[in-house]
């Protein structure tokens, strides 16, 4: 198989840690036979500081040329510390998912059982957990009109949803469900929101077309609290844009890191495949970032976008023995850890090609 793959590594650890997610693709090409050839553009803060622009026309024309994308991420101190910044490194994030037409992000919560330690969360109440939430991405309060009034003593950002907007990430989380454990839990706060109004509204037209999934319909604040409790009771969990910005964070835990968690932007042409963490600027240069998360992105590109399953269940078996034999990078190391076995960015991802 050939394929072009785009590498925009972005700022921060994002591109510590691409740098190994691209070295697994590398080393997958090589057992497999498979041609994959690379090219790398600008995005987030580099890409201001360089050109002035977050998402350069360029590197929008580059992904849209490219088979998929493996993403790192966008951020820094800079811009956090300064709210009345007009340009800024996630108006590229925003306008890229616009611009791809990247309508559904799916990120897959999935516990290797090595690491039932390294969550706050009790082992017993986590063991067996594996989510996959379908966020949607390009509609909710993140895209709609805002703005200031009352002589900039008020502000305002409007949540806006379509029926079609919805209809659609639900369909793409009603054939997953179908592929995994047949239960659906749709998230929204319908008993406030005119938008979840509509969001229910639309997901339980859709459940008629589905009689075989099982669909459960719960409040964002109960599903918070429940995510914690039991997370074992959710199979495919389906929500809008900021509700499922805040859960999967929180759902980070259930794997024990957020270093552990990959995730693929998807609609209908190129896919955007990323680690859910940020730029970690606090340890960016350290290298001390879990590689982890951009690797198991690069097996979703492979499984999602090129249809790879064997290649991308390579990966995921690499990263599951690297795991069984005791390494760790320090966000998932705890006491039993021997010190020789926690491991640095680039050293993880030497022992990672090992196992592939």
């Amino acid at each position: 198989m050939k394929k072009n793959i785009l590498i925009v590594p972005g700022d921060g650890i994002g591109q510590e840690v691409t740098e190994v997610g691209k070295s697994v693709l590398v080393k997958i090409a090589e057992k497999f036979g498979h041609e994959f050839i690379y090219d790398e553009a600008l995005m987030g803060h580099v890409a201001i500081e360089a050109t002035g622009n977050p998402l350069p026309d360029e590197t929008l024309a580059k992904m849209r040329a490219s088979d998929a994308i493996l993403f790192g991420a966008v951020g820094h101190p800079k811009y956090d510390n300064d709210p009345t910044a007009k340009v800024r490194p996630e108006q590229g994030l925003l306008k890229m998912r616009k611009e791809l037409g990247l309508y559904a992000n799916l990120r897959p919560i999935k516990l290797f059982d090595e690491l039932l330690g390294a969550s706050s969360i009790k082992p017993e109440i986590l063991k067996g957990s594996d989510i996959l939430f379908f966020r949607e991405l390009t509609g909710d309060i993140y895209f709609g009109e805002k703005g200031r009034k009352n002589d900039n003593n008020s502000a305002y950002d409007i949540a806006e949803y379509s029926r079609y907007e919805v209809e659609r990430i639900g369909r793409k989380a009603f054939e997953a469900a179908r592929t995994r454990g047949k239960k659906l839990c749709s998230v929204d706060k319908a008993n406030v929101l005119e938008t979840s109004r509509l969001w229910r509204e639309v997901i339980q037209g859709l459940a008629v077309e589905y009689p075989d999934i099982e669909v459960e319909h719960q409040f964002v604040d109960s599903a918070a609290m429940m995510l914690i409790k039991d997370p074992r009771r959710f199979d495919v969990v389906v929500t809008a844009n900021l509700f499922g910005d805040i859960l999967t964070d929180e759902a980070s835990q259930i794997a024990g890191s957020m270093g552990m968690l990959a995730s693929a932007s998807v609609g209908d042409s190129t896919g955007v495949y990323e680690p859910i963490h940020g730029s970690a600027h606090d340890i960016t240069g350290k290298g001390i970032a879990n590689p982890l998360a951009s690797v198991l992105s690069a097996a979703l590109l492979l499984d999602i976008s090129f249809g790879l399953k064997e290649e991308s269940e390579t990966i995921i078996a690499a990263v599951d023995k690297l795991l069984k034999d005791g390494f760790r990078t320090r966000d998932i190391a705890d006491a039993l850890t021997p010190a020789d076995r926690i491991l640095n960015t680039e050293v993880a991802g030497i022992e990672l090609l090992k196992r592939i």
